[in-house]
């Protein structure tokens, strides 16, 4: 079973309501062990919004990212604008050799080609999480257009 990062934003109702739904499914999901999800780690040591605040949050990010078997980023955004932090999250990730799956649940719009060309998966459909499989990641590629 397979230890797993979950990027993704979650700055609106939209956007945390998507994330719980994910979280719900990750749960569910024979094949992960754990997950990590930075919506519900909160860092209480420094005023949120402070430098030593963002210091502690992102060494805790990037440990957790560092530990995980596998990322799952939500990538669901307005029109072509990435969040940063789920962009940064991927990045590092493929940088560092782990693999990447995506889920897109909006069927509009198109998939930036840094986080689409190397990712291991994308999922479109929140039972989708629920039944991959963590731990022998088949592959699928984003079928729709990319910037």
């Amino acid at each position: 079973m397979k230890r797993i990062y979950m990027a993704g934003p979650f700055f609106d109702v939209e956007q945390i309501e998507r994330a719980e739904r994910v979280e719900k499914a990750l749960a569910m999901n024979k094949s992960v062990a754990s997950y990590f999800s930075p919506r519900l780690s909160s860092e209480t040591a420094f005023e949120q919004g402070t430098a030593e605040w963002a210091d502690a949050v992102f060494e805790i990010d990037r440990r957790e990212i560092d530990q995980a078997d596998v990322i799952l980023a939500i990538i669901d955004y307005t029109d072509e604008h990435v969040d940063p932090g789920t962009a940064w999250e991927i990045g590092y990730a493929n940088a560092i050799g782990k693999p990447v799956v995506l889920f897109k649940e909006k069927q509009q719009g198109q998939i930036n080609l840094m986080m689409g060309v190397p990712a291991t998966a994308v999922l479109v459909e929140l039972e989708h999480i629920a039944t991959y499989d963590f731990i022998a990641l088949p592959t699928s590629r984003w079928q729709g257009p990319m910037f």
